[in-house]
């Protein structure tokens, strides 16, 4: 991953080998899976942003309010949704804030802030952490909503089809679109998923409200947990649930990159403009989801609101379908950077020529790990909580923060100083504390999981009953 802080050389001599090495950037540069091609819209980012945040995260969000409660859990939710447009605000500001460079890549402006490989291997590891990590859950994602689609419209008729298989089905969606080649060559699929996203969003909190009105038994919205030990844990996984639903924030850059950028008309503004109707939809599907789904159902909610909402049938088959089609597309927003990684060091370092061959083979290559990760380890919402803290946290609530006070050197006791300072302060927390309820999480699971067998979240089984 070092090479990537490598620019583009104008030819150079291997020392060891006493070669020649030709100029990289015309068969490196223009090639890579990122900036290859500048022609995006203000809409383009809309949607990008929208198919990256409002993914899987918002289906476990009535689980993370069962384990805050009411006053915690909305106070946390408001307070990200403040904090992330605050951060994601700074990086469409600093993609462009040195003349005459752009930063495309989230490392790019790490290294810009904290030297080139201090930077490197400040933001790659976590950045990596966040992209892998959520393509893993993507297929847990994907292939719990086909089997539950397949369960309920077979409805007891047919054959029982394991998880494990319903991820590969997923997989090889994943095989074929991964040989896209950039950003731009996933545009509609991403406009799609993110239809897609806004619309499970609304059936569940919708379906929800149904159920509630239906089912007049009270509800009880006593916390999950009945031991101390058990609340504690499940209170620091809500942090990390919560944590994960704001993810967006590791393709920003790579977004911006896709729109065009000249003195008078900056990247920035359109980036901008497609970022406050993200926001706005995001909040739109976040907040119904969340409150609406954990009025409806109490501590008695599943880790996913559409596991739980069975009625009526059809539409929560296809809501499931909904979240199937959206993270195929949510996918492939997260592997690209990925992909342009990968393939970068293969050139680069190893000196692999870019060509179909070489895209080929590395793309099937990562999809293949993340869909035998996801089969050997389906834990949703402890996935979702383990991440959330252990890398989504730096990278969205406060490294952003951090790389400001760094680059804009806002003057000491001023309002932008106090605001970097208080997400820093609100963020490390966050990113120690929330892991740890994940972790137990999936410790707890794996007492009782049967590897590549098949696999149903139990309500009672992680609702704190321990």
């Amino acid at each position: 991953l070092a090479s990537l802080a490598l620019a583009p050389s104008e030819g150079r001599t291997d020392s060891q080998e006493g070669r020649w090495r030709p100029p990289e950037k015309p068969v490196v540069e223009d090639w890579r899976a990122i900036n290859s091609r500048r022609n995006a819209k203000w809409w383009y980012a809309a949607f990008h942003n929208v198919t990256a945040m409002v993914g899987a995260g918002v289906l476990s969000l009535p689980f993370a309010m069962s384990e805050l409660g009411w006053g915690v859990g909305i106070t946390v939710l408001v307070l990200s949704w403040i904090i992330t447009v605050y951060t994601l605000w700074q990086m469409v500001e600093m993609h462009e804030m040195v003349p005459g460079k752009r930063f495309d890549r989230y490392h790019e402006l790490g290294q810009y802030a904290f030297g080139e490989k201090l930077g490197l291997w400040i933001v790659v590891p976590q950045q990596l952490v966040v992209e892998v990590g959520l393509n893993i859950v993507y297929m847990v994602t994907g292939g719990q909503s086909l089997k539950k689609f397949h369960d309920m419209v077979c409805h007891d008729r047919c054959k029982s089809i394991k998880l494990p298989y319903f991820i590969m089905i997923f997989a090889s969606v994943q095989f074929v679109l991964s040989q896209l080649p950039n950003f731009h060559s996933i545009s509609s699929i991403s406009l799609v998923a993110a239809v897609m996203s806004v619309s499970y969003s609304a059936i569940a909190w919708i379906a929800s409200a149904d159920h509630h009105k239906k089912n007049s038994a009270e509800v009880d919205y006593n916390l999950r947990a009945t031991t101390t030990p058990g609340k504690v844990f499940d209170f620091l996984g809500g942090l990390g649930d919560v944590a994960f639903t704001y993810a967006g924030h590791n393709v920003v850059l790579e977004i911006q990159a896709t729109i065009p950028s000249t003195p008078d008309k900056p990247s920035k503004k359109p980036m901008w403009k497609g970022v406050v109707v993200a926001y706005i939809i995001i909040a739109a599907c976040y907040f119904p989801v969340a409150l609406v789904g954990y009025w409806a159902f109490g501590n008695q909610v599943d880790e996913n609101i559409l596991i739980t909402l069975n009625k009526p049938k059809w539409l929560i088959a296809l809501a499931n379908m909904m979240v199937v089609v959206h993270v195929v597309g949510s996918y492939q927003v997260y592997a690209m950077p990925v992909f342009d990684m990968i393939e970068t060091v293969l050139v680069k370092k190893f000196w692999f020529t870019p060509n179909l061959r070489l895209r080929l083979i590395a793309r099937t290559v990562y999809v293949a790990f993340t869909m035998f990760i996801a089969m050997t380890f389906p834990f949703f919402s402890e996935l979702l909580s383990f991440f959330g803290g252990f890398a989504y946290a730096p990278t969205t609530y406060f490294l952003p923060c951090i790389i400001w006070l760094i680059i804009c050197k806002p003057k000491r006791f001023s309002l932008s100083w106090f605001a970097n300072w208080t997400c820093i302060f609100i963020g490390v927390p966050l990113m120690i504390l929330a892991p740890i309820g994940g972790l137990r999480q999936i410790i707890l699971k794996v007492k009782t999981y049967k590897f590549y067998q098949d696999y149903q979240p139990d309500a009672q089984h992680i609702s704190g009953h321990r």
